[in-house]
């Protein structure tokens, strides 16, 4: 008999829709503090995931999703780099 395995689903920080942990993309912060997107969703340290679509990503930012989740100020060019990464990804 086929098992059928669990599919991990996660939580965009921008729109707030639950989707499969592979249709999203993981911010992670470092032990070093530092703000990465991790394309393998291996890395360690603490993860916030957002949709591809920048209006998310847009949405993430004005409503403080990504602070929240990391529960901790995040500086603008913070945002500003994840930004280029993103549209350098999408």
């Amino acid at each position: 008999m086929a098992v059928k395995k669990k599919v991990p689903m996660r939580k965009c920080v921008g729109c707030g829709e639950i989707k499969p942990k592979k249709e999203l993309i993981r911010i992670l912060r470092t032990e070093e503090e530092e703000f990465v997107i991790d394309t393998t969703g291996k890395k360690n340290g603490r993860g916030a995931y957002l949709c591809p679509q920048k209006e998310c990503f847009e949405q993430a930012v004005k409503n403080r999703g990504l602070e929240r989740s990391f529960k901790q100020a995040i500086p603008q060019e913070v945002y500003e780099r994840l930004e280029k990464e993103m549209d350098e990804i999408g």
